[in-house]
C-alpha cells in the first residue's frame, strides 16, 4: 500500500515550477532594475566612441575593466540583450498566467456570493422594508445605472442577487503594462544587432582596426546593403559625397554601404557671442538610383532626413580639408630664411630640420576661436582670436608633439603676441608660446634677435666690444681676466638660445658649491643681461631707431618678452615656427544614419504603456451587491460594495449611494438594521 496520504497534492512538475519562477513578479523586478542600471550606464556613459578617448578617460586598468563589461556599447552588449529576451519570457509568461484571469474578472459579476461574505466587507448596509420586493427592485437598478454600473440580476429562491460593476477596464492596465513591456523589449531586441553578433561570432564578419580607407577595408569587414538595423557616422566635406557609413565596434568599425549617395552642397554654422556653436545645418542632395532625379533638402539638429527608412541626423562639423599657406621660420639658427609652403587639413608634409628629417600632419583647422578674456572695466569679455589651425610633428622615432598655431597676433595687456600651444599627449592641455610681434605686426624683429643670438661670430665681437671700454686699464698680472669674461658671455648665451634660463641654472647646479649658486646665478644673469642688451641695442641701430635718449617703454617691453619667448624655446620642441599666411576654408558635416525598425515597434509599447497606465491609475473598478429577501411581506435589503483601489474615493461615493438610496425608497427615517 502507498505511504501517501489520500488528500495530499501530488508534487508539482517542472513545467509547473519553472512557470511559476518566469511568472514571479520578484524575477521581473529584477530584470526591469538591472535594465533601469544598464541603461543609466548607456545614458551617463558616451557610447561607441574610439576605445583611445576611454583610455584618456578612464585610464588603462579601469579601461580594460569596463571593456569586458561591454559597457562602451551597452544595448548591443550580449548580456543586456540576454536581459532584454528573458524579461520578453517572463513577461509573456506572467500574461500567460494571469490575463485568463484578468479577462473573466471583466466580464465576472459574482452573482453567488453569500450574505456572510457581504456583511464581512467593510462598507455595507441592511434595511427591514414594510413593502413587497416587487417594489423595491426597480429602484436598485435604476440607481446603479445612473451611476454608471452595469447590473447582473440572478434569483436563488429564497433571495436574489442584483450586482453591478464599473470602471472593470481598469483590468486591461495590467494586461497592456505587460504587454507594453514584451513590445518594448522585442523593438530594443530588432534594433540591438542580435544577427550582426552571432554573424561576428561565427567569423563571418571581422572588425577593421586599420586607419585606411573604406575602398582598402576587406570584404568582410563590409556589411549587406539589406542589414535591417544599424546606426553609424560619416563626415562628408562640402563639394563632396558618400554612399557609406561606419560603424563604430570596440576598438574597430564596420562599413555600411547604403542604397542611396548623399552629397554635401552647403554647410553653414553660426555661435553665439561666446564662441559657442548656437546651430548648424547642412544641404544635402539625394542620388537614388530608384528615384528619376536628385532631391534636395536640409537637415539642421532636431530635424532630421527620413528617406526610405533611413534617419539622416545633423550630428556634429568638422573642417573638410581646408587649403592653408604656411610659412616656416627657423628657430634654432642664425638663418632667418622662410621656407614656404601649401598644403590642407589631413596632409603630410616632409620637413628637413636640423634635428633630423620630420612628418608635418596637419589635422585642424578653425576659422572663429572666442576666448574670455579679463577685462578692467566689465570684468570678462569674449574675444576672437581669429583663426588658427592644429599639426603635429612627428620624427623619425615616430614621437610627435602637437602644436595649435593662431594666425594673427593677439593683443595681451597691450602688447601684440603671436601664440602657438605645443602638448606632447592629448590627454594635456597646450602650453603657450608668446613670441611678441614688431611695430609691424610681424615676426621679423624677434627672428632677427633670435638669429643673432645664435651667431657665435657676432656675439662673441660684441662681447669684446663691451670688455674694451673697461678693461682698458687691465694690470699685467691680469692678463687672461678679460678674455675669459669674453668666453662666459659667449656661453652663456649659448646656452640661454638653447635651453633659457633654466640651462643656465643647471650650468650653476652643476659647477658651483650649493652655498654660493645664489652668488655665482646672479653674476651669471647680469653678465648675460650685459651681453643681451648690446646685441638687442645692435638690432634697434640697424632698424635706425633712434636710442640717444634712451631706450624707449615700447622697444624696452620687446625686449623682455623676447628673452621670456627665447627663454621657452628649448622646451618648444619645433625648430620652426609655423606661421599660417593664407587659406581656402572647407567645412565638413558630421552625419548619424540609422536604421531603426524596431523604432515603430518601441512607439508602440510605450503608447500602449501610457493607456495601461492611465487604466491602472486613473478607473477605478468598483461592485456593488443588492441581496433581496422577502418574508412575511416584508423586504430585507443589504446594501454592500469595495472598490479595487481609491479607497477613500469609494467611500464617500458608498455614503453618496446610500442616502440616495434611502431617498428613493422613502426609508431615511426608517430604522436601519446594524
Amino acid at each position: 500500500m502507498s505511504s501517501q496520504a489520500p488528500n495530499a497534492r501530488p508534487a508539482p512538475s517542472r513545467a509547473h515550477i519553472l512557470l511559476e519562477f518566469l511568472g514571479s513578479m520578484n524575477l521581473a523586478i529584477t530584470l526591469l532594475m538591472a535594465v533601469a542600471v544598464a541603461s543609466v550606464i548607456g545614458t551617463v556613459l558616451k557610447q561607441n566612441e574610439p576605445y583611445q578617448n576611454y583610455i584618456i578617460k578612464f585610464g588603462p586598468f579601469w579601461f580594460e575593466v569596463f571593456e569586458k563589461l561591454a559597457l562602451y556599447d551597452v544595448y548591443s552588449a550580449g548580456w543586456f540583450l540576454f536581459i532584454l529576451g528573458f524579461l520578453v519570457v517572463s513577461t509573456s509568461v506572467c500574461i500567460y498566467r494571469n490575463a485568463p484571469t484578468m479577462f473573466k474578472s471583466i466580464t465576472h459579476f459574482r452573482l453567488k456570493v453569500g450574505l456572510n461574505s457581504l456583511r464581512a466587507f467593510h462598507h455595507h448596509q441592511e434595511w427591514t422594508l414594510p413593502r413587497p420586493e416587487a417594489e423595491v427592485t426597480p429602484q436598485l437598478g435604476a440607481l446603479a445605472r445612473t451611476h454608471g454600473y452595469r447590473v447582473r440580476s440572478q434569483d436563488h429562491g429564497d433571495h436574489r442577487i442584483h450586482a453591478a460593476m464599473k470602471g472593470s477596464w481598469n483590468r486591461l492596465g495590467y494586461i497592456f503594462t505587460h504587454a507594453a513591456i514584451v513590445i518594448i523589449c522585442i523593438g530594443g531586441l530588432v534594433d540591438g544587432n542580435v544577427p550582426l553578433k552571432l554573424k561576428e561570432r561565427s567569423g563571418q564578419i571581422q572588425v577593421e582596426t586599420r586607419d585606411i580607407p573604406a575602398s582598402q577595408v576587406p570584404a568582410h569587414s563590409w556589411l549587406s546593403v539589406k542589414n535591417p538595423s544599424f546606426r553609424g557616422s560619416v563626415t562628408i566635406a562640402e563639394g563632396t559625397s558618400a554612399n557609406l557609413v561606419f560603424l563604430q565596434l570596440r576598438d574597430g568599425y564596420l562599413v555600411q554601404p547604403l542604397p542611396f549617395r548623399i552629397e554635401l552642397k552647403d554647410f553653414r554654422i553660426e555661435h553665439y557671442y561666446t564662441g559657442q556653436p548656437k546651430s548648424f545645418e547642412s544641404d544635402l542632395v539625394i542620388h537614388d538610383p530608384e528615384l528619376e532625379e536628385p532631391f534636395e533638402t536640409t537637415i539642421a539638429v532636431n530635424h532630421p532626413l527620413i528617406h526610405k527608412g533611413y534617419a539622416v541626423y545633423q550630428a556634429s562639423f568638422s573642417d573638410g580639408g581646408t587649403g592653408l599657406r604656411i610659412r616656416a621660420w627657423p628657430l634654432l639658427s642664425s638663418d632667418i630664411q622662410p621656407h614656404d609652403f601649401e598644403s590642407a587639413v589631413f596632409k603630410d608634409v616632409k620637413v628637413e630640420s636640423p634635428r633630423g628629417p620630420l612628418t608635418m600632419e596637419l589635422t585642424d583647422f578653425k576659422l572663429f576661436n572666442v576666448n574670455p578674456v579679463e577685462d578692467d572695466e566689465s570684468g570678462k569679455e569674449f574675444r576672437n582670436y581669429g583663426p588658427s589651425f592644429t599639426f603635429k610633428l612627428r620624427d623619425a622615432t615616430g614621437a610627435a608633439r602637437e602644436y595649435e598655431n593662431y594666425m594673427s597676433p593677439v593683443e595681451f595687456e597691450g602688447r601684440s603676441m603671436f601664440i602657438s600651444g605645443m602638448r606632447t599627449t592629448p590627454a594635456e592641455p597646450f602650453r603657450y608660446l608668446h613670441i611678441p610681434a614688431d611695430s609691424r605686426h610681424s615676426l621679423e624683429r624677434f627672428l632677427k634677435f633670435n638669429a643673432l643670438l645664435r651667431d657665435e661670430t657676432r656675439v662673441r665681437q660684441l662681447a669684446e666690444e663691451t670688455t674694451s671700454g673697461t678693461f682698458a686699464e687691465m694690470t699685467l698680472d691680469q692678463p687672461n681676466l678679460r678674455q675669459e669674461i669674453i668666453e662666459n658671455m659667449v656661453h652663456l648665451v649659448g646656452l640661454f638660445s638653447r635651453g633659457g634660463v633654466d640651462a643656465i641654472l643647471e650650468q650653476v647646479n652643476r659647477s658651483a658649491p650649493e652655498e654660493r649658486r645664489a652668488q655665482v646665478m646672479d653674476a651669471y644673469l647680469k653678465v648675460l643681461q650685459t651681453i643681451l642688451g648690446e646685441i638687442y641695442l645692435e638690432l634697434l641701430a640697424g632698424e635706425g631707431v633712434d636710442f640717444s635718449q634712451g631706450m624707449s617703454e615700447a622697444d624696452a617691453r620687446f625686449f623682455d618678452d623676447s628673452l621670456n619667448a627665447v627663454s621657452a624655446l628649448g622646451h618648444y620642441g619645433a625648430p620652426f615656427f609655423a606661421q599660417l599666411t593664407g587659406f581656402d576654408h572647407l567645412q565638413a558635416s558630421g552625419l548619424q544614419i540609422a536604421r531603426a525598425p524596431g523604432k515603430n515597434v518601441v512607439y508602440l509599447g510605450c503608447a500602449l504603456l501610457t493607456v495601461g497606465v492611465f487604466l491602472m491609475f486613473y478607473v477605478r473598478h468598483s461592485r456593488l451587491w443588492f441581496r433581496v429577501e422577502e418574508k412575511d411581506g416584508q423586504t430585507r435589503l443589504l446594501f454592500a460594495g469595495t472598490g479595487h483601489r481609491h479607497e477613500r474615493d469609494f467611500a464617500e461615493e458608498f455614503a453618496r449611494l446610500r442616502t440616495e438610496l434611502e431617498q428613493r425608497l422613502g426609508i431615511a427615517d426608517l430604522h436601519r438594521d446594524p
